[in-house]
């Protein structure tokens, strides 16, 4: 069973739409700056990936708004732009699955409700903040708008959740036991205890005095990541059922590969080949080489012990090839979205194949000496792409690599 990608959907701190996105990632745009929240709040980190033009009132009444957590909401803007993308009017509701992933879910509701609990007393918390809070609720409220009625779960798996939902709506598609999955997924985790919680972990950039130059995968001056909010939702089909209704299509999902390091809970294993194996296990499943791959679309966190594990990982899974290929972080323009974060470079990679343009690596000036591969350095670049790999790497040792191909049929 073949399974193709026929509708796309994007929040992100390049603006809201597929096609504000689509525009900054092959300009190089930059969406980090400070945050005066953050400021006010007194945090270590000021700055971050904000999606600066949302506003709740552009898209939830009153009372919408009161009853969803910023996550959600993100969620439903990218999933809505994602459906009307696909335009999928007949079709059995009960084959239709929703998989949006998350990392961590309402923590603006949590934190919230936690300050009114201490401040006021129980009686006073949210009858709503559960169901706000609660990781599922994305997709729970995506399948209630738009009325699917199949398999809806969450993956979290840290910063491979949403790569981790496309590989598993890929895997139910070709089962069988769905037609049509919307995936994706979801973060809104820059709130007092998500920043603090990755500054106290020595994560994140502290270019307070320099937000737009904080994020630099690759480069010798990475210091840490740059925490972003976001969503990206994907519509994927059977090509069979894509084909019978005369969907347009963007790409095809050909492989997907998943591993766990067992090796640490928040550092990457230094050998690399828990997650090569990821990137292997994708590309046997694509029935190709090394050489296929015309573009890399990397983690590229902008962590020293991610970039430099990450030019390992893809030197062991592509051999003397990863030398040649085009590789770039998107993550240089939107910062980390964390749980969303696969998602919307999965939404990148499949733009760059069908523009045949690779998206640059921004702030890129100098590499870290033990990265040493082709970061398609601050422009973008012109390249036929037939075959586009995707890889995502979490906390707890989770390793996820998806791969892409032009649509040919």
């Amino acid at each position: 069973m073949r399974v193709v990608v026929t509708g796309m959907g994007a929040v992100s701190p390049l603006g809201i739409g597929v096609a504000k996105f689509k525009e900054g990632i092959f300009s190089g745009a930059n969406g980090i700056d400070t945050i005066p929240e953050l400021v006010e709040w007194g945090l270590p980190v000021t700055f971050g990936g904000k999606v600066w033009d949302y506003k709740d009132e552009d898209f939830f009444d009153r009372k919408e708004s009161r009853r969803l957590d910023r996550f959600s909401k993100l969620a439903i803007v990218a999933a809505e732009e994602a459906w009307k993308d696909a335009d999928i009017k007949d079709y059995d509701p009960y084959r239709v699955s929703t998989i949006i992933a998350t990392g961590m879910g309402g923590l603006d509701t949590l934190e919230k409700n936690k300050e009114i609990l201490l401040k006021k007393g129980p009686r006073y918390v949210s009858a709503l903040s559960v169901p706000m809070l609660i990781p599922n609720m994305a997709g729970a409220n995506i399948a209630l708008r738009l009325g699917l009625k199949g398999q809806s779960f969450t993956p979290v798996t840290a910063c491979a959740s949403s790569l981790d939902a496309i590989g598993l709506a890929y895997r139910l598609l070709k089962a069988g036991t769905a037609d049509v999955a919307v995936v994706g997924g979801t973060e809104a985790g820059l709130t007092p205890l998500g920043v603090s919680g990755f500054a106290s972990a020595r994560a994140l950039s502290r270019r307070n005095d320099d937000p737009k130059h904080a994020s630099r995968p690759f480069d010798k001056d990475h210091d840490g990541f740059v925490m972003a909010e976001g969503a990206a939702v994907l519509v994927i089909e059977t090509l069979e059922h894509a084909m019978k209704r005369g969907a347009k299509i963007y790409a095809e999902i050909v492989g997907y590969g998943a591993t766990s390091d067992a090796y640490h809970i928040t550092a990457p294993n230094p050998e690399a080949d828990t997650q090569a194996k990821a990137i292997e296990l994708a590309m046997e499943e694509a029935g190709i080489q090394p050489e296929d791959i015309d573009y890399v679309n990397a983690h590229g966190t902008s962590t020293p012990a991610n970039d430099t594990t990450e030019t390992k990982v893809l030197k062991k899974a592509l051999g003397e090839y990863a030398y040649k290929v085009h590789i770039s972080s998107t993550k240089s323009m939107t910062g980390h979205l964390l749980g969303g974060a696969g998602a919307i470079e999965a939404i990148a990679t499949i733009l760059a194949i069908n523009e045949d343009m690779v998206p640059p690596t921004i702030n890129f000036e100098e590499p870290d000496p033990e990265c040493d591969l082709n970061y398609t350095p601050n422009e973008a670049v012109k390249k036929d792409i037939r075959y586009a790999l995707k890889e995502s790497f979490g906390f707890g040792g989770h390793n996820s690599a998806v791969i892409f191909k032009r649509w040919e049929e």
